[in-house]
């Protein structure tokens, strides 16, 4: 079906059909050799308590390398994934730390709280610079002392909690700006993991493409078409600026537009944003591409 050669198997969650995650967060790939050094990364920090921050661009599968690290850490408790810019406005402490009965009538989610959901598990904080600073002193306190006071309440509860934090802006410039709580930013810098966007792991292009292919077809009940040798060239040179969420959307489309057995470099819709270093490479390949170069250059030295 494919050029390449897999040298280890598509991982998926067991429990994905019962997930509510989008199809894009429930397999994770390493076939690239910079994903493979990140996988030797989490490898390395999952067994240990340290907190973990994940670094990289919307789309490119941060909350799903944080599930990955609290499988392997074998941590007894709950995985609990919480997106700190959907917080309530006037009710996200008690949000995260919990609320003593009787506190308030807010829409909060439950008295323990998310920090109280996830002890003796992880708490996953998406886009952790969109807590208030307020917030990020709250939170750092409790994650040194391993207790949380609850809204309302005056007596600490201990926790067991593991924090695995993603963002995709640089904190330290957060910090400098007055953004973020230095000492959090301290707090997360031992566990600092990169996550490279797609367009530099492009081994795991090709194997992510006939992933959600084959999600698709099953689901739609399609025959699962060939990604023609054109089309993984295409696929492969692409910038992806909106990295495995836009690949996702990307075979998607294929699949419904494609007539036949092959899916065509036809029939992706690429978005129209500007070309990045692998579209110069996609583009030369169009057919008079290269002569209109080198008539290019035979103008540039008259």
């Amino acid at each position: 079906m494919t050029r390449h050669e897999p040298t280890q198997p598509l991982l998926t969650f067991p429990d994905a059909e019962k997930s509510p995650l989008s199809i894009r967060a429930k397999a994770l790939v390493f076939f690239d050799p910079r994903s493979r050094q990140v996988r030797e990364e989490v490898e390395r920090l999952a067994p240990g308590p340290q907190a973990v921050l994940i670094q990289g661009e919307t789309g490119t599968g941060k909350e799903l390398l944080a599930r990955h690290i609290h499988r392997a850490s074998e941590r007894p408790g709950l995985f609990v994934a919480v997106s700190c810019s959907a917080l309530s406005r006037n009710y996200a402490e008690a949000e995260l730390f919990g609320y003593a009965p009787g506190a308030h009538n807010g829409p909060v989610s439950s008295r323990a709280g998310w920090f109280g959901s996830a002890n003796g598990g992880t708490l996953y904080l998406d886009e952790i610079a969109d807590l208030p600073l307020s917030l990020q002193s709250k939170l750092l306190r409790a994650l040194d002392e391993r207790e949380v006071i609850r809204v309302g309440s005056q007596q600490p509860i201990p926790v067991d909690v593991r924090l695995v934090a993603a963002t995709s802006i640089d904190l330290a410039q957060a910090v400098r700006a007055g953004k973020f709580l230095e000492g959090l930013q301290h707090y997360l810098h031992d566990g600092n993991l990169l996550l490279p966007p797609l367009r530099q792991r492009v081994g795991d292009i090709l194997p992510l493409a006939e992933y959600f292919l084959g999600v698709y077809a099953q689901r739609l009940e399609l025959p699962v078409p060939q990604i023609g040798v054109d089309a993984q060239r295409a696929l492969e040179g692409y910038a992806w600026p909106g990295n495995i969420r836009e690949l996702e959307n990307v075979i998607h489309f294929a699949l419904l537009v494609s007539p036949g057995e092959e899916i065509l470099p036809e029939h992706l819709n690429f978005s129209d944003a500007a070309p990045g270093d692998g579209d110069l490479e996609r583009l030369l390949r169009q057919p008079g591409a290269a002569e209109k170069v080198r008539e290019l250059l035979q103008k540039l030295e008259l």
